[in-house]
C-alpha cells in the first residue's frame, strides 16, 4: 500500500471507538488485533479467555485497549459499559459457540446466544448517537436440510441442535427488534446481522474442533482421532469473515438502506472440503503427523454433514468475496501454529504479519475495503 493512499478501513476506524463483545474468543482476538492495527480505540466486553492457552493472552492483546470482564447475560452491567463507551462501531461476537457443548448445557447456550443478543440490542436502544452495529450469528442459523446449493439470507431459520436453533432464534430477535425499535428512516443506530462459520486459523484451542485437535496432538507427537472424516465444510480462514464484518460495518455507516439487512460471508462454492482433506492438507505443513478414522466407533450427537452459504448479496452490496483459496487458508493456519509452538512468547508479530499479508492479498484481488 503506497504511503500516499489510506485504505477504506484506515479512513473509517482510525481514532474511532469500536466496541467488541467476545473479544477474548477466537474470532474476537483476531478482530481486536486487526482493529488496533487500524488505529481504533478498542473497548472489549467478554468473559475470561475461554481456553488455555488463548490467542488473546499469548499475543498480549489486552495492552492499549479497554479490557472489560462482563457477562453479556448481566443486562445492567452490559448496558452501563456500552453507554459509557459511546461507540462509533459495535461488533457483537460473544456467544456459546460449540455444538457439542450446546447438547451438554442447552440453558447456557440459549441464555448466552439469545438473551445475550437481546441485552446488546436493548443497550443500543439507549445509545443516542450515530453507530453501526454488526451482530454476528452463524451459518448454522439456517434450517439445514443438507441440500447441495448455498443458503440465502431469505431461507428458513433453525436447525435441530440447541446451538443452531439458538442462533436461528437470535436472528429472529434481531429482526424483531430492528423493526420494532430501530426505524429505518430515522434510527441513529444502524444494525445488520452477519452469518459465517467453519473458520480456521491460528489461536483456536477450542474443544472438539478439528484444527485444534490436530495441532494439540501433533505438537506432542500423538495421533489425532477423526470422528467425522467425510463431513464437508466451507472452510475459510478467520480473517475472511472478519473482513466481511468490517466491510459491512463500513457500508452500514455510509448507507442507511443496509440497516436491518442480514449478510452471508463464506468461501466460493467449490471450496467445500471434507475433514479428511483438511487434515491431509495440514499434514503438508507439519512434521510427524498421524490420524485415525474413528467414525464407526464413536457415537455422538447430531452434527450437519453438508452446509454451504450463498454470498451473492455480500458481493453485490459490499463488493466482498473471499480472498484466499483452500491451500493458502490451510498453509497460513499451519504457519501460525508452528510459530507458536516454536516461540509461544513471541506470537504477536506473527498475528500482525498475517493480518498485513491477508490485507495485501485482498488488495491484489480487488476487495473494496482493502483499496
Amino acid at each position: 500500500m503506497s504511503k500516499n493512499k489510506v485504505s477504506l478501513t484506515d479512513q473509517n476506524f482510525n481514532g474511532k471507538t469500536v466496541l467488541i463483545t467476545g473479544h477474548t474468543g477466537f474470532k474476537g482476538a483476531w478482530l481486536t488485533a486487526w482493529l488496533k492495527q487500524l488505529g481504533a480505540k478498542v473497548v472489549g466486553i467478554a468473559l475470561d479467555p475461554p481456553t488455555e492457552p488463548s490467542h488473546f493472552t499469548e499475543a498480549h492483546l489486552a495492552e492499549d485497549m479497554v479490557d472489560l470482564r462482563i457477562d453479556i447475560c448481566n443486562q445492567l452491567d452490559l448496558e452501563e459499559a456500552i453507554l459509557a463507551a459511546q461507540p462509533d462501531f459495535v461488533f457483537h461476537l460473544a456467544a456459546q459457540a460449540l455444538v457439542r457443548r450446546s447438547y451438554e448445557d442447552p440453558l447456557e447456550t440459549w441464555q448466552t446466544n439469545v438473551l445475550g443478543t437481546l441485552h446488546v440490542l436493548e443497550a443500543l436502544r439507549k445509545l443516542d448517537k450515530l453507530c453501526a452495529a454488526v451482530i454476528i450469528t452463524s451459518d448454522k442459523c439456517y434450517d439445514n436440510v443438507e441440500w447441495v446449493w448455498g443458503y440465502r439470507e431469505t431461507d428458513a431459520m433453525g436447525s435441530p441442535d440447541p446451538y443452531s436453533a439458538s442462533k436461528g432464534a437470535a436472528e429472529l430477535v434481531i429482526r424483531s427488534h430492528i423493526k420494532s425499535y430501530f426505524p429505518k428512516a430515522s434510527s441513529k443506530v444502524r444494525i445488520a446481522s452477519a452469518r459465517a462459520g467453519n473458520v480456521i486459523g491460528g489461536g483456536d484451542w477450542a474443544a472438539d474442533r478439528i484444527v485444534p485437535d490436530c495441532v494439540k496432538a501433533w505438537s506432542t507427537d500423538n495421533l489425532v482421532e477423526l470422528r467425522n472424516p467425510h463431513s464437508t465444510r466451507p472452510w475459510q480462514h478467520v480473517l475472511e469473515p472478519l473482513s466481511g464484518y468490517i466491510s459491512l460495518a463500513i457500508a452500514l455507516s455510509q448507507k442507511p438502506e443496509l440497516h436491518g439487512e442480514p449478510f452471508n460471508f463464506g468461501p466460493q462454492a467449490q471450496q467445500n472440503h471434507s475433514v479428511l482433506e483438511l487434515v491431509q492438507q495440514m499434514a503438508l505443513h507439519w512434521e510427524k503427523v498421524r490420524w485415525q478414522d474413528v467414525s464407526s466407533s464413536v457415537a455422538g450427537p447430531y452434527e450437519s454433514g453438508l452446509l454451504k452459504l450463498n454470498c451473492d448479496k455480500s458481493l453485490h452490496y459490499l463488493q466482498w468475496h473471499a480472498a484466499m483459496g483452500f491451500e493458502d487458508t490451510v498453509r497460513m493456519t499451519a504457519e501460525w501454529y508452528r510459530a507458536y509452538y516454536q516461540q509461544p512468547a513471541h506470537i504477536a508479530p506473527t498475528t500482525n504479519a498475517q493480518i498485513t499479508a491477508y490485507t495485501a492479498i485482498a488488495k491484489k484481488r480487488g476487495l473494496a475495503w482493502a483499496q
